[in-house]
């Protein structure tokens, strides 16, 4: 059953009593990288393994996205600065104990690359918080994961330079 969360801003992502950041770099420039997160949403699944189902609603102001194991969200976009950051608010979630939770992924240039941080941020009971700060490798790992097959999608393998060893 689906229950309204606490709706927060954009600072929450700074301020919320857990705060998961991981952070990479990929070889493809931010342009691109803001394009797959915030316009073609449809294509989380094909390069986030966590998630099955992702639909843009309300004209792009919102979202709605579910998880392997059930999980699913209905979320209010907060942010969408290309080649900056994407960020939105979680406002309905079948998730048990979770109060109030917003995600931001700020782009920043890396050379021709991007530098990706994505912040997770949450409230909720006392034994949800620790479950989450406790997945926090778990939540990292996917990120790497997620944030790997994205890069390989936006830049496909180039064939080897002439007179390049095979």
């Amino acid at each position: 059953m689906a229950r309204r969360l606490r709706p927060v801003e954009l600072d929450f992502t700074a301020s919320a009593p857990v705060r998961l950041v991981f952070t990479t770099t990929l070889t493809a420039p931010p342009a691109a990288v803001f394009r797959s997160l915030a316009v073609e949403v449809g294509s989380w699944p094909h390069w986030f393994t966590a998630v099955t189902s992702a639909v843009p609603t309300g004209d792009g102001a919102g979202r709605t996205v579910r998880l392997r194991g059930g999980v699913h969200f209905e979320e209010t976009i907060l942010a969408a600065e290309p080649e900056v950051r994407y960020a939105y608010r979680v406002d309905l979630t079948n998730a048990p104990g979770v109060t109030a939770m917003a995600e931001e992924w700020h782009l920043s240039p890396a050379g021709t690359g991007t530098r990706l941080r994505w912040t997770m941020a949450l409230d909720g009971a006392a034994p949800v918080r620790l479950g989450l700060r406790l997945a926090g490798p778990g939540v990292g790992l996917s990120f790497r994961d997620a944030a790997r097959r994205l890069d390989r999608r936006l830049t496909p393998a180039r064939p080897p330079s002439p007179g390049t060893a095979r």
